[in-house]
């Protein structure tokens, strides 16, 4: 299959406000009054990626994730609609974010998405998804259908 570029229905790219002052800077990541009450957190984690490292790409069955790209670091990140029932089946969005341009990416289940760190800074990531990693007390299956080792995948780097 091959993608188009194009948005895809449901998800949500949104600057983030830095606010700086002689401190530093501060930035809300989550307010409840801006999403709809099935994405709210059911938790939260920081992944730190190595230059030239690509993490994806996945997708979840039911999770939506809600990534925070602040810095340190910047990304290339690709998102794939393959979810057959979409309006936006078969859409590609690439775009960069990061310490030079925060921003916020809530990924719906079935959009295919990783990202890789440009330039030579680690890049730090903040996810709060609205589901659990493997259930409650890790108890359940993984929800992730991984694509980054299977052959001619169309999600690619």
């Amino acid at each position: 299959m091959e993608f188009q570029k194009g948005k895809i229905d449901g998800v949500i790219i949104r600057p983030l406000s830095k606010f700086l002052d002689s401190r530093g800077w501060l930035c809300e990541l989550f307010r409840k009054d801006e999403l709809k009450d099935q994405t709210f957190p059911e938790m939260a984690y920081c992944s730190m990626t190595y230059p030239g490292i690509v993490r994806g790409p996945h997708a979840h069955r039911n999770q939506t994730d809600l990534f925070y790209f602040l810095g340190p670091g910047n990304f290339e990140i690709r998102l794939w609609d393959n979810r057959k029932d979409s309006v936006t089946f078969g859409s590609f969005m690439q775009f960069y974010a990061g310490q030079d341009e925060a921003r916020f990416v809530l990924v719906p289940p079935g959009v295919v998405h990783g990202y890789r760190v440009i330039g030579t800074v680690p890049g730090l990531v903040f996810n709060a998804p609205d589901r659990l990693y493997a259930g409650w007390d890790k108890k359940e299956p993984v929800d992730e259908i991984r694509y980054e080792e299977k052959e001619d995948s169309p999600f690619s780097f």
